[in-house]
C-alpha cells in the first residue's frame, strides 16, 4: 500500500522543498535559468519576453529579460528566438501500458512533442488493480513523462461481471461503485468509459450514471469513448453529456470527430450540443487529435473469425501473439479462406455483426467510414472509401474487402473512421476543445505501424494549423495543450509558466516545429522541440534525450 501513495508523497515533499528552499540556498542560486525566450505562458495571453528560474522542481521566478543575468545557475539555457511554454498535457494517452516497462520508460515520442504529462487509462481500461501496478512501477523506475490516470468502467465491469451481456445485480453494482471510489482515492482524475467496446457496450446509460456518481464527491470528471460514433454520433454524444449531467460531474467527449460520409458536417450540430450544455451549467468539453482519420488497422483486421472456424482455417490469434513467427502463416491461411466461397460466406456475418452481438469494426463504423491510407500493391486505391470503391466496382462491400485481402501481397492500411478536413478545423478552434493524441507508445520497433497521431499530434497543431494556416494563434494552441487540460482534470500545479508552478517546461522553435509522421510512415518523430524539462530536470536537451526519468505519478488535486 505504501507505494500506492508515492505520487502524493513526492508532491508533498516537493512542495515543502519549494516553500523552504530560499532559506537553505542564496536567493540568486538556481538549478536552471532560461534566458532570452519568448514566453507563451499557457493562459492564452499574448507572448512576451521573459526569463525563468527553476529551483527544486518548481518555477520560482519569472522576470523581465535580463532579470536573472547576475544570478548563479547549475544549468543556463539560452532560448533566443525560441518559445518557452508549459510542457504539454495529453489527456487521452495509450502510452502508459508501455511506459511502465523499464526499457520503455523514457517515452521519447511523447517528449519530442513537448509532452511532460500523459493521462493513461482512457476508454475504460484501468481498474484499481491496474492503477496500483502503474503507480508502483513509476515509484520504482520513474518515467520520462509524468503520468496521471483515469479509473475505468470496462476494467471494473470485467472484474465484477466478466464478459456478461447483462445488467449488474444490485450487489454487483455496489462492488463496481466501491471500485470506482477506490480508484478515485488513489488519485484518479476521473472515470473513463469505452462504450463502443466489450464489455462496456453491454451496459445501460443508467449503469454508467450510477458509477459516475461515485466520482462526484472527488470532483473528478467523466471521459467517454462514446457508444456508437459511426452510426449514431449525435445520440452517442448526447448520452455522454447526459451521464455527466445526471452524475453532477463534467463530461468530456474523448477524441471527438465526425467519422464517415454520413456524418460529414454533423460536427456543427455537436458544437451546438456542447454549447447548449455549457449554457445550462454543464462543464461539457471535448478533446481532439488533428487528423482526418481515426484509428488505423490493416484491412484484414476487419475479418472476424469466430471460434467455430478457427481450427478449420488454422487461425489462432492467441497463439500468434505468443509466437509472432505464426503471424505470416495465419495471414496466408486467412487469404486462402477468403478465396473459398463457402468460407467467405461464413466469415461475412461475424465480420459485419460481431460474434453473438459482440464487437466488430464493420459493425462499429461501417464501410462508409473506412478510407484506404496505404497500399504498395495497389497505390491507385489509396484515399478511397471502401463503400465508394465497392459501388464503383459494382460489388458487395464485403466481397471487395475479401478480394483486396486475398489478392494483395502486402497488407493494405485503412483508417477505421475517416473524417472530413473541414470538420477537423471546425472543432479545433472551439475554446472548450483541448488537444489530445489518443496515441500509443512508439519506438524503433513500433515505428512501422500505427497512427501518425502518436508522434505528431501536438507539433501538428502548432506548426500546421497555428503557424502555417493561422487557424488559431500559437497562444491559443498552447492554452489548449496546457492550462485548459490541467484545470479540467485537476492538475492545478501544471499547465502555466508562473511562480509556484511545477517546472514542466518546453522550449521550441516556432519556425520549425512540425509533425513528420504520415499514414505511410507513422513512426517519424516530430521536429522543432529543443529542450523539455520535467520537474526541472532536462529529459530532452539540445534535441537529444538525456536518459533521465524524473516523471512520477500525479494525483488529481481539486
Amino acid at each position: 500500500m505504501r507505494n500506492s501513495f508515492v505520487g502524493m508523497g513526492l508532491l508533498v515533499a516537493v512542495a515543502a522543498t519549494s516553500a523552504e528552499g530560499q532559506g537553505r540556498r542564496p536567493m540568486g542560486t538556481y538549478d536552471v535559468v532560461i534566458e532570452g525566450g519568448r514566453l507563451i505562458d499557457g493562459t492564452g495571453r499574448p507572448a512576451r519576453a521573459a526569463d525563468i528560474a527553476v529551483r527544486d522542481g518548481w518555477i520560482v521566478r519569472v522576470t523581465p529579460p535580463g532579470g536573472l543575468r547576475n544570478d548563479q545557475a547549475t544549468i543556463r539555457l539560452d532560448a533566443k528566438n525560441l518559445v518557452v511554454s508549459p510542457g504539454f498535457i495529453d489527456v487521452h494517452s495509450h502510452t502508459v501500458d508501455q511506459v511502465v516497462e523499464p526499457s520503455h520508460r523514457f517515452n521519447e515520442a511523447a517528449i519530442r512533442q513537448g509532452l511532460t504529462t500523459v493521462v493513461g487509462g482512457p476508454d475504460g481500461g484501468y481498474d484499481p488493480t491496474i492503477m496500483r501496478a502503474v503507480i508502483d512501477s513509476l515509484g520504482v523506475h520513474g518515467a520520462g513523462t509524468n503520468v496521471a490516470l483515469y479509473v475505468g468502467h470496462n476494467g471494473i465491469r470485467e472484474a465484477v461481471l466478466g464478459r456478461a451481456k447483462r445488467a449488474p445485480t444490485a450487489e454487483e453494482l455496489a462492488k463496481m461503485k466501491a471500485m470506482v471510489r477506490d480508484g478515485m482515492e488513489l488519485g484518479a482524475v476521473g472515470f473513463s468509459s469505452g462504450l463502443m467496446y466489450e464489455p462496456g457496450m453491454f451496459s445501460t446509460t443508467d449503469e454508467v450514471v450510477e458509477l459516475a456518481k461515485a466520482v462526484a464527491p472527488f470532483h473528478g470528471i467523466y471521459d467517454s469513448h462514446v457508444r456508437d460514433p459511426g452510426r449514431h454520433l449525435l445520440d452517442s454524444d448526447r448520452e455522454c453529456i447526459e451521464i455527466g449531467e445526471r452524475a453532477g460531474i463534467g463530461p468530456k467527449i474523448a477524441h471527438e470527430k465526425a467519422v464517415g460520409l454520413e456524418n460529414a458536417g454533423v460536427i456543427r450540430e455537436v458544437i451546438r450540443m456542447v454549447e447548449a450544455a455549457r449554457a445550462r451549467g454543464v462543464d461539457a468539453v471535448t478533446d481532439q487529435y488533428p487528423y482526418d482519420g481515426a484509428a488505423t488497422a490493416p484491412l484484414e483486421a476487419l475479418i472476424v473469425v469466430p471460434p467455430s472456424l478457427r481450427s478449420k482455417i488454422d487461425f489462432d490469434p492467441e497463439r500468434a501473439r505468443s509466437d509472432p513467427s505464426r503471424v505470416a502463416t495465419m495471414m496466408a491461411n486467412l487469404r486462402s479462406a477468403l478465396k473459398d466461397p463457402e468460407l467467405r460466406r461464413a466469415l461475412k456475418g461475424p465480420s459485419e455483426n460481431g460474434v453473438d452481438g459482440g464487437f466488430a469494426w464493420l459493425k462499429a463504423t461501417g464501410y462508409s467510414s473506412m478510407r484506404i491510407t496505404t497500399s504498395r500493391d495497389k497505390p491507385q486505391i489509396v484515399g478511397k472509401y471502401l463503400s465508394l470503391l465497392a459501388a464503383e466496382r459494382k460489388m458487395d462491400p464485403f466481397d471487395l474487402v475479401a478480394d483486396l485481402i486475398a489478392d494483395s501481397k502486402e497488407s493494405i492500411g485503412i483508417t477505421l473512421g475517416a473524417v472530413k478536413e473541414a470538420d477537423v478545423r471546425a472543432l479545433l478552434v472551439q475554446p472548450w476543445n483541448m488537444i489530445a493524441s489518443d496515441g500509443g507508445y512508439v519506438d524503433e520497433e513500433e515505428a512501422r505501424s500505427g497512427h501518425p497521431r502518436s508522434t505528431g499530434t501536438f507539433p501538428r497543431v502548432l506548426g500546421h494549423y497555428a503557424r502555417d494556416l493561422k487557424l488559431l494563434s500559437l497562444e491559443e494552441a498552447v492554452r489548449k495543450m496546457t492550462s485548459l487540460p490541467a484545470d479540467y482534470v485537476g492538475l492545478h500545479d501544471r499547465g502555466r509558466v508562473a511562480e509556484g508552478q511545477a517546472a514542466d517546461l518546453a522550449i521550441w522553435d516556432p519556425r520549425t516545429i512540425a509533425d513528420k509522421s504520415t499514414w505511410a510512415e507513422p513512426g517519424k518523430f516530430a521536429v522543432g522541440m529543443r529542450d523539455v524539462l520535467v520537474s526541472g530536470v532536462p529529459v530532452l536537451r539540445a534535441g537529444k534525450m538525456t536518459g533521465q526519468a524524473p516523471g512520477r505519478y500525479l494525483r488529481a488535486r481539486r
